[in-house]
């Protein structure tokens, strides 16, 4: 009988099918969807669903029959929108209460059609690593990849949340989370390098060098040039500001450079710096500590609070 299930295709009431718990795929595109069901409904389906069977007793005794999909929801769902009665499926046998091979099946062949976005295949990937203690390795060899291919697309997750809906809502691409990825020691860094992606529509190669150089500058800044109270200083303003802040010195002067990506984040930016006292006054704390002498020019005098040549009181944009 079991041989018989999983060599026959058979056909089954749609009402009678439960979705899958461990369906890795959890964004389903309706216009993709709905071409799907017109195809459907013009065609049928093509491919069978795959299922496990399972029967229980009824109250008066009788047996009662329902299905699990295993593989094949943007079917199912056509199906239904399409309004089909019943639907070909094949019938797993011996995967009834299996629940690592009901995920294996989902995400191979999820990724073997390509239909999951990269957030939800890191977090199937996720779940067979952590729920059913696979290796990366393994999870590997079960879809034919690398195991570094595997280990990045888990990587993902570790991205702030804004990052990962962007990469979930395609508005950026796996590839861009790579010089994104660069940065995750320093999290404002990486989100104001977010934004210029969004906004400026930086293509993978941009995006690269830009974080590179980010990384590259901070090094350098952090062994050599910056004093470290003006490095707090850009630090918080960074931090504050939500944006990219850079502090050059430049013998007793210098420059501060304040990125924005749209008119109104500019606009976000001055109000907050005109009207947040709390920025001016962190900015000034740090900003008051340091001297010329620190940076080994002797005889210099330190002018007071509200003069004071680093305060952001006395830079414009």
């Amino acid at each position: 009988m079991a041989s018989s299930f999983n060599n026959s295709i058979f056909w089954v009431e749609v009402e009678k099918i439960k979705p899958n718990p461990y369906q890795p795929r959890r964004e389903f595109d309706e216009f993709r969807l709905k071409d799907l069901a017109d195809s459907v409904r013009q065609y049928g389906i093509l491919q069978p669903l795959v299922v496990t069977r399972r029967e229980m007793e009824r109250e008066d005794g009788g047996l009662a029959v329902e299905y699990e999909l295993i593989a094949g929801e943007r079917r199912l769902r056509a199906a239904k929108l399409a309004g089909l009665q019943q639907v070909p499926v094949v019938i797993r046998v011996g995967d009834e209460d299996n629940e690592r091979a009901k995920l294996e099946i989902a995400i191979i062949e999820n990724v073997q059609r390509e239909d999951l976005n990269p957030i939800d295949r890191a977090r199937a990937f996720k779940q067979l690593i952590e729920n059913f203690g696979f290796k990366h390795q393994e999870v590997a060899n079960k879809i034919s990849k690398s195991r570094e291919y595997v280990s990045n697309s888990v990587r993902l997750l570790t991205l702030p949340q804004e990052i990962v809906d962007s990469i979930n809502a395609g508005t950026i691409t796996e590839g861009h989370a790579r010089p994104l990825l660069m940065l995750s020691e320093r999290p404002e860094e990486q989100l104001t390098l977010h934004k210029e992606i969004v906004y400026k529509k930086l293509t993978v190669r941009e995006a690269e060098r830009i974080a590179r150089h980010t990384a590259y500058e901070r090094t350098r800044k952090r062994s050599t040039e910056l004093n470290p109270e003006l490095l707090e200083l850009e630090e918080k303003l960074t931090k504050t500001l939500g944006t990219r802040v850079q502090v050059e010195s430049r013998g007793e002067g210098g420059k501060i450079t304040i990125d924005y990506f749209s008119p109104d984040e500019l606009d976000a930016i001055l109000a907050r710096l005109s009207t947040d006292e709390a920025i001016l006054g962190e900015a000034d704390s740090a900003a008051s500590d340091f001297s010329p002498e620190d940076q080994g020019k002797e005889g210099q005098n330190k002018k007071d609070d509200e003069e004071y040549l680093y305060s952001v009181k006395n830079f414009t944009i």
